[in-house]
């Protein structure tokens, strides 16, 4: 037993060189509160990178740490924890990890918040009770979840922000000489072609390279059929989001015409959210983002999965790495994983926010070592990040 004695919620805000996904659209606007809409997709970003740091500490003096994806006001989450989430968890043990997940969650769900900032606070806590739990037994947290299955996992590189096709093309060249032969181009920046950008790649790249489209919910099912067949005529490996969140059966749709598996689930938090769509054999792969999961609920959500006959590629959203070892740690686990995202343009940077040996090269990622999950904040480093809530 370790009984939380305090709950402390820290948002922070990174400058980033370029935006996320590559430079502005002409005529695109920044908010004076850092925001923008991509046209491609019509979704809202950051000009910053943006999470939310849970940090719990025991009465016997243990820290567990966690992070949610909270690239867009991050304040909002951080109010949760300080008016409602913290209280409650004072006095509470954290060797009792998914009790705590499922009590938080059911806080909530008779008023209707069954995901959105409600869910991805929790996943932050949840995140760091397991950290607090792995260290009280001196015990990573993979150990934890069942042991490790897997000494190593696939990556593949996700993004490539440059402005032309070309230099696109060459970026993922310089990937593939480094080690990796796995790719994820976003539809939403491909101004010259959705279809042409694949056929680049493919010529570039080889025959034997994985390559995964991010469609971002883009599209009708009909117009996701005919996009994902035309990729397909240069193998395509995965269709990631090809319609709206929303629509389960235009979903449904896509899946049961095309050849390639479709990618699923970075915007879902619970097996609530999976089962619909798993009826429906919507889902090929199944993308969960351990930033709006948190573990426990990534665990229930890849074992029903498993059930269906899924693999696993987890989802890497915008932090600054400690959602992103939870992953990890979740994912050596799994039976059916097939690939981890690799999101080379935050990654790499924000390593230099966090204590950890947790890595990506040649392809693959290495877990951190260490009781917990092996990676905290550096408090030097994210002093002139942390942003007043």
């Amino acid at each position: 037993m370790s009984i939380i004695q305090s709950v402390q919620a820290i948002p922070i805000r990174i400058p980033r060189d370029t935006p996320y996904l590559g430079k502005l659209e002409d005529g695109v606007t920044v908010t004076d509160t850092g925001y923008f809409v991509r046209p491609g997709n019509r979704s809202v970003y950051s000009m910053y990178d943006q999470s939310l740091l849970v940090k719990i500490t025991t009465a016997d003096g243990i820290t567990g740490w966690g992070e949610c994806v909270a690239f867009v006001a991050p304040q909002a989450n951080a109010a949760i924890i300080r008016e409602v989430i913290g209280p409650l968890l004072v006095g509470r043990d954290v060797t009792d990890p998914v009790v705590l997940y499922h009590d938080l969650y059911d806080m909530m769900r008779v008023r209707g918040f069954f995901g959105g900032y409600y869910h991805d606070t929790i996943s932050a806590v949840d995140i760091a009770v397991w950290d607090a739990y792995g260290k009280c037994v001196d015990q990573p947290v993979c150990k934890l979840l069942g042991g490790r299955r897997h000494q190593i996992l696939p990556a593949y590189v996700s993004g490539l922000p440059m402005p032309t096709l070309d230099e696109r093309v060459q970026l993922a060249k310089q990937w593939q000489a480094r080690g990796f032969d796995a790719f994820k181009f976003a539809s939403a920046v491909s101004h010259e072609g959705t279809a042409d950008e694949m056929a680049a790649l493919r010529e570039g790249l080889g025959p034997k390279t994985d390559i995964l489209c991010d469609m971002h919910w883009k599209h009708s099912a009909p117009e996701a059929i005919r996009l994902i067949d035309a990729m397909d005529r240069y193998n395509l490996c995965v269709a990631e989001a090809p319609c709206r969140p929303e629509d389960i059966q235009g979903q449904a749709d896509v899946a049961h015409a095309v050849r390639c598996p479709v990618g699923i689930g970075e915007e879902l938090r619970t097996t609530f959210e999976y089962l619909p769509r798993l009826e429906k054999r919507a889902i090929g792969v199944a993308q969960p983002e351990m930033g709006r999961t948190g573990i426990s609920s990534f665990m229930e959500i890849c074992q029903l999965c498993r059930a269906f006959h899924c693999n696993i590629m987890p989802h890497a959203s915008i932090g600054i790495g400690i959602f992103q070892a939870a992953s990890l740690h979740a994912s050596v686990v799994l039976p059916n994983l097939q690939y981890h995202e690799y999101q080379h343009s935050i990654f790499d940077k924000n390593l230099a926010f966090v204590n950890t040996d947790m890595c990506c090269k040649n392809g693959q990622f290495h877990l951190p070592t260490g009781p917990g999950l092996g990676i905290e904040p550096n408090d030097k480093a994210l002093a002139c990040c942390i942003e007043s809530a």
